[in-house]
């Protein structure tokens, strides 16, 4: 058709935080649009900075050999790289400088002579993207980010990999918690949704899950460590997201990013609740922050087979000319949305989730 035949180079991006599956998609995207449709595939460093830096490389099917079970992204990423709103130096004072550069980027774009973007990444990636769009550029989006929290999918890849990796991280925290009659508290990822925290204690077994969408109440967090205490169950594990915050309180920030389009870092909620149940309940507690952790090491091979679906379908879009959209999966089948109605939004836990349903039912609180 038409549109397929205006398509010759495509360029390939992965934007924001990194992510188990990445160079499955990368993969995927390159070597079936070199060997099925014959274009021609570049891959651009660093996310939107590459971009902007032209920093663009041309990818043949030997690049992306051999790296499907690679965790990270051979062409590097950034998550504080935004075209529309970049840091282009700092004032007197140290404060950041912002301009729009977006027609730099376009302007590298045009150089290489890329017909259409696949952009792999998040809310934030995809936010970029759909202001590249607004401007003319055709792009292709493909749903990224352990948090598993982009609007209109289902999933992303990354996040059955994070799940087990943290999942993994409780089981061994369960002995040493059991051992020495302990609150132990697990601090995962996910930013303002629950869904990490949510798989990991549903799959861990947690007895406390703290989600950002349900506000914590201390006073019935605290019941509930000196409940099992008191019943012989010596020891309590709570899964607790950064993002988790007590009734008509405020979330935990661990630092500011200033020239990062999305500044705010949270992280440190599970100290602070460390301290206050230890004091309210004089139950020996501890905490642990899993951290970065939960974004690397090898995909699982859900995450494989997923990102490598994506990455395919991302390519026959572009045979059929639906530009402008993100893949999806949506009841389990994929499908495409306009990148539009992704950006700039989250997709959260809902209050009546079957699996918030499912831990109320086999004794977990949600500290409410």
């Amino acid at each position: 058709m038409d549109k397929q035949h205006s398509i010759k180079r495509i360029g390939v991006l992965t934007g924001g935080g990194d992510c188990p599956g990445l160079n499955a998609v990368i993969r995927a995207v390159t070597k079936a649009a070199i060997a099925e449709h014959e274009f021609e595939v570049f891959g651009i460093e660093d996310g939107y900075l590459g971009l902007i830096e032209n920093r663009i490389r041309r990818l043949t099917f030997n690049d992306v050999s051999n790296i499907l079970d690679r965790g990270g992204t051979i062409l590097g990423t950034s998550n504080k790289a935004n075209p529309a709103h970049f840091c282009v130096g700092h004032n007197s004072a140290g404060e950041p400088i912002f301009e729009d550069v977006t027609d730099t980027a376009l302007k590298h774009v045009s150089e290489h002579g890329l017909d259409l973007l696949v952009c792999i990444g998040g809310d934030g990636t995809m936010s970029g993207a759909s202001r590249l769009v607004s401007r003319g550029l055709h792009v292709i989006g493909v749903p990224k980010t352990i948090d598993n929290d982009l609007a209109h999918t289902e999933v992303t890849f990354g996040f059955d990999t994070a799940v087990s990796t943290a999942t993994d991280a409780m089981d061994r925290l369960r002995t040493t918690a059991s051992s020495h009659h302990r609150v132990m508290l697990l601090e995962l990822m996910g930013r303002n949704a629950g869904w990490i925290t949510l798989h990991t204690g549903a799959a861990g077994g947690a007895d406390i899950l703290l989600i950002p969408e349900i506000e914590y109440n201390l006073e019935a967090v605290c019941e509930s460590c000196l409940r099992r205490s008191k019943s012989g169950r010596a020891y309590t594990l709570v899964a607790v997201s950064e993002g988790a915050k007590p009734i008509g309180g405020q979330v935990v920030v661990d630092h500011v990013v200033h020239e990062s389009p999305d500044p705010i870092r949270l992280g440190g909620v599970s100290e602070v609740l460390c301290e206050q149940i230890a004091e309210q309940t004089r139950l020996e507690c501890r905490a642990t922050i899993l951290g970065h952790v939960q974004r690397g090491g090898a995909p699982t091979a859900h995450d494989r087979v997923l990102a490598t679906m994506f990455g395919h379908e991302a390519v026959n879009m572009i045979v059929r000319g639906e530009f402008d959209r993100m893949v999806a999966m949506q009841g389990g089948r994929l499908t495409s949305v306009p990148i539009a109605e992704v950006a700039d939004r989250q997709r959260l836990v809902p209050l009546d989730h079957p699996l918030v349903a499912a831990c109320r039912a086999t004794g977990a609180s949600f500290g409410d």
